[in-house]
């Protein structure tokens, strides 16, 4: 996955994740590239069940257009209705819902198409999983759905209103696309992509910027394939090796999709979510970048989602 700024500086996070009983995630931090600036996230996950879906064709779709007509999230008042909790000052309202990754000729339309190409051409040359697209979902989600499904403590440091933006003390602007996983995966979905803006209260300098993007993948593995294991037994399974194998050549697949074939290196890391944790950095311009962290999601995680 991949963080953009765009000609406007507005930065743009791209995450991928792929998923299965035991999953895997992905972060990616700025790299300039021509006018742009692209820094790299991706989250992939395994989970418990192959995809099995009605569509036949390889096609990614967005969210019903039903919703895209009901509901427009261009609306500032919408995000600036009084609550004691709500700290969203007008220039961040102004900026939701603008929907620049789904322009077509868009730098982050641009990107989110090669990334949706990526996988369509692995389901078609390597008779892989057809994932289901999603766009233009609600940026006001709750607390349960972007902390308390990942993980994240109540005392963790992302939590609080210095570094996100409240409107009551239960609802919030998404502060990762990870905020729709659990959901998409209790309506039964075992292989998707979700493209959207996200926000934070971050100081703007040459890699951070309060509203972004990001794209983030979810694949669901069969349980047949990777056991039912969890904690320790599974971090040290060979399963969990597998999958943290097949994420990282997925994941090095994309990034030579994206920046043409380059040099890797991997590290290991922590996120709340994943276990094991990976980071990656790409040899660029003579100098490594750090691009993407990655890592099997958590069984707990998985099991909070059902």
């Amino acid at each position: 996955s991949f963080d953009i700024y765009s000609f406007c500086q507005t930065p743009a996070e791209y995450y991928i994740k792929r998923k299965s009983r035991h999953c895997n995630t992905m972060k990616v931090l700025p790299a300039t590239l021509a006018t742009l600036i692209l820094a790299t996230t991706a989250r992939a996950f395994t989970n418990h069940a192959l995809v099995s879906h009605t569509t036949t064709t390889t096609t990614l779709h967005s969210t019903p257009t039903t919703t895209e007509k009901t509901t427009n999230y261009a609306t500032p008042q919408r995000y600036l209705a009084p609550h004691p909790k709500n700290n969203v000052p007008p220039h961040i309202a102004a900026l939701v819902g603008r929907g620049l990754h789904e322009r077509p000729n868009h730098p982050l339309g641009i990107i989110n198409a090669k990334i949706k190409e990526y996988f369509e051409l692995r389901q078609k040359n390597d008779d892989g999983p057809t994932f289901d697209f999603f766009l233009g979902e609600d940026p006001i989600v709750t607390t349960q759905q972007c902390f308390d499904d990942l993980r994240i403590e109540p005392d963790h440091p992302g939590r609080s209103p210095s570094d996100t933006y409240y409107l009551t003390d239960t609802t919030l602007l998404r502060t990762h696309t990870s905020a729709h996983q659990s959901q998409h995966l209790r309506d039964g979905h075992e292989a998707f992509l979700c493209a959207g803006d996200v926000y934070r209260r971050d100081e703007i300098d040459a890699s951070h910027y309060p509203a972004f993007h990001q794209l983030e993948g979810v694949r669901l593995f069969d349980p047949e394939v990777v056991g039912t294991a969890a904690g320790e037994e599974w971090v040290k399974s060979p399963e969990c090796q597998m999958i943290a194998d097949d994420l990282k050549a997925t994941l090095e697949g994309l990034m030579d999709h994206l920046f043409g074939p380059v040099e890797k290196r991997w590290s290991e890391d922590y996120f709340p979510f994943t276990e094991p944790s990976f980071e990656c950095e790409i040899l660029y311009e003579g100098e490594w970048l750090e691009v993407l962290g990655c890592g099997v999601i958590h069984t707990e995680v998985l099991d909070m989602a059902g």
